[in-house]
């Protein structure tokens, strides 16, 4: 049974206005630089500045400008309109991260492991997707891998009573590894279709978090033969290009699969998006551009780029 059902028709205009801070400050740039009727290579040059100030970062905005400085030359796009299109085709191109779908498993759960550092929006996401699932008809178990946070215990819990969704927890501070294998044999006796794991977001320094996260990864992959299926890294958008460095020592640790970009609606750094994709190669699955359920859909490269440059 499909779970990417069609994104509410408001969808692009509700990213378009979570990517007004960050597209309010490239327009103020752009503008700047497409004020006359026609462009010029002198102009070509100020686009830099206005991409780096995106948070797009040296490396990306350079794999952007290129291309587009070619194609000015060769199809002669010498107005704002179609200069604004070539970015935005560029962006697209590079968010277009190639990846094989997660697979599926010949016998549930489908197991996805979530991470992300403390305040990264992740125990909500979590929330957010399950309830996806559950409206398509899965039945859906959450596991409270966090027990180093009793709020996040305690946040899980009232979601999956919101959703209509199990939630397997054990005591703030027990051991995370000891509530995933009680979940991943619930989920197996229970016949559920999705398993969703929580993860620790902080512990006493980063090496511990790192360790304690191989180790749940290795009671996933015991206990249900091809697990995780996916390994989802949430990340807080406003932290901009700080997001490609926790990125990489995630995905060093236990090997990430997909990109959920929170808090898109709350930052000017949207440019980070493009940066964090294209530097890890890692796709972006979800993007979050507001608190309510229905505010986190899948990410589609297109409509970011077309919602980034309108």
């Amino acid at each position: 049974m499909s779970t990417e059902t069609p994104a509410p028709s408001g969808f692009f205009s509700r990213l378009r206005d979570g990517l007004r801070k960050t597209r309010d400050g490239l327009r103020e740039k752009l503008e700047g630089l497409f004020g006359g009727a026609t462009l010029d290579e002198g102009v070509l040059e100020g686009l830099e500045e206005a991409l780096l100030a995106s948070d797009l970062g040296p490396a990306t905005t350079a794999a952007i400008l290129e291309p587009a400085r070619a194609a000015f030359r060769r199809q002669g796009a010498t107005n704002a309109e179609a200069m604004r299109a070539l970015l935005a085709d560029r962006v697209a191109a590079l968010l277009n991260v190639g990846s094989p779908p997660a697979p599926v498993p010949g016998v549930p759960p489908h197991v996805t492991l979530f991470l992300g550092v403390n305040g990264s929006g992740k125990t909500t996401t979590i929330a957010k997707l399950a309830k996806r699932y559950r409206d398509a008809g899965e039945r859906v178990l959450l596991a409270a891998g966090d027990t180093f946070r009793a709020a996040a215990i305690e946040q899980l819990q009232i979601w999956g009573q919101r959703i209509g969704a199990d939630v397997i927890a054990h005591r703030s501070g027990a051991d995370p590894a000891a509530v995933v294998f009680d979940a991943c044999k619930a989920a197996t006796a229970r016949g559920i279709q999705r398993l969703l794991v929580d993860t620790a977001g902080r512990l006493h320094t980063r090496q511990n978090l790192m360790e304690e996260l191989k180790k749940i990864h290795r009671v996933i992959a015991r206990e249900v033969p091809g697990a995780p299926h996916e390994t989802l890294l949430v990340l807080d958008a406003t932290i901009g290009l700080n997001g490609v460095a926790q990125a990489r020592e995630f995905h060093h640790a236990v090997g990430v699969t997909g990109l959920i970009i929170a808090k898109l609606d709350g930052t000017a750094k949207g440019g980070a998006v493009v940066a964090i994709a294209q530097t890890l190669q890692l796709p972006v699955r979800y993007v979050g551009v507001g608190e309510g359920p229905d505010d986190l859909q899948p990410f589609d490269p297109r409509e970011f780029a077309t919602a980034l440059f309108s």
